[in-house]
């Protein structure tokens, strides 16, 4: 199968599982208790109230006739209105999406500078005693619940020794935000630490089954130094496991997002989900998820399609 078929097979299949997330979060609404009118409205609502908002939101018709509605008022970016604020939900996300895509993009870079080194690093020390202290600290981190490190961070670094401030900066715009990056600094790390456990052990991993192929034995048979191999020959094929991994991770840093910008009070998509959780905003609830979710796909295609270019095999062997 060639490249360009195999990405557009990968396109077709994002567009289906996009098209099911539209379908999912569409029985979602309708599975609200006393339906959506209900849920947007509010328990004290009388029943003239939901009649003529079903009629207003066509929401009395037949449901698949509700769907295309939906699907419609979607791809124009209408995903309904916030009850609480008093704002279009896409108007809502708008505000917060490039503020979490800052967040979580410096947790992923962060993570990866760091993870990637040590993996590869590890993987030249196996079985050392370095190897198994990094070992242990990775699973340490990794099963160290975000919150509570979050917690430990802010209790170390703005009370015992006071470097940077407990909260995040504030703001409507990005050029507000980046107004305070030491502010960043707590958020950023607290949701790069479990990645870097992550991605170093799937580079070590990956690693040492490069180091244990054919042509790296030719290469050291050619006389080439194990930092030479590393570099010419095992970094690039190491990596297509952990760029499918970043991929795959993208409702991970999303899930994680939500916990450090509500830890750190932080005005993202993490935040508002969180406070329309607590105020049972349903419009926003759903928009957000309906966000994630296509964010979610996008992520593991373009993984896929970094995964062509790092490995070409890749294609042949998903075909």
């Amino acid at each position: 199968m060639t490249t360009t078929l195999y990405l557009l097979r990968r396109l077709l299949q994002a567009a289906i599982v996009v098209f099911i997330v539209t379908i999912v979060v569409f029985a979602l609404l309708h599975s609200l208790p006393g339906g959506p009118a209900r849920g947007v409205l509010g328990i004290h609502a009388t029943a003239q109230q939901i009649a003529q908002f079903n009629r207003q939101q066509g929401l009395d018709k037949p449901l698949p006739v509700q769907y295309f509605i939906y699907l419609g008022q979607i791809l124009r970016g209408d995903l309904g209105n916030s009850f609480t604020l008093n704002e279009p939900v896409s108007q809502l996300i708008v505000q917060r999406l490039p503020k979490t895509l800052v967040l979580t993009l410096a947790q992923a870079v962060l993570a990866l500078i760091i993870a990637i080194p040590v993996g590869m690093w590890q993987a030249r020390k196996r079985n050392s005693p370095a190897d198994y202290v990094i070992t242990t600290v990775s699973l340490v981190l990794y099963s160290t619940p975000v919150f509570f490190l979050g917690l430990v961070l802010i209790a170390v670094f703005t009370q015992i020794v006071p470097l940077f401030p407990s909260q995040a900066p504030n703001g409507d715009t990005l050029a507000q935000v980046f107004s305070d990056p030491a502010g960043l600094v707590l958020p950023i790390v607290t949701g790069a630490a479990a990645m870097v456990a992550v991605f170093s052990r799937f580079m070590r991993s990956a690693t040492l089954d490069n180091l244990d192929e054919d042509f790296v034995r030719t290469a050291r048979a050619g006389g080439a130094s194990t930092n030479a191999v590393l570099v010419r020959h095992v970094f690039r094929n190491s990596l297509t496991p952990v760029v499918a991994m970043l991929g795959y991770y993208v409702p991970v840093l999303f899930g994680g997002s939500l916990v450090v910008e509500q830890l750190f009070n932080y005005p993202g998509m993490g935040l508002l989900f969180w406070n329309a959780a607590q105020s049972s905003d349903f419009p926003v609830l759903l928009g957000c998820v309906l966000v994630i979710a296509v964010a979610t796909v996008c992520g593991t295609l373009l993984a896929d399609i970094l995964q062509t270019l790092i490995d070409p095999r890749v294609k042949t062997t998903r075909s």
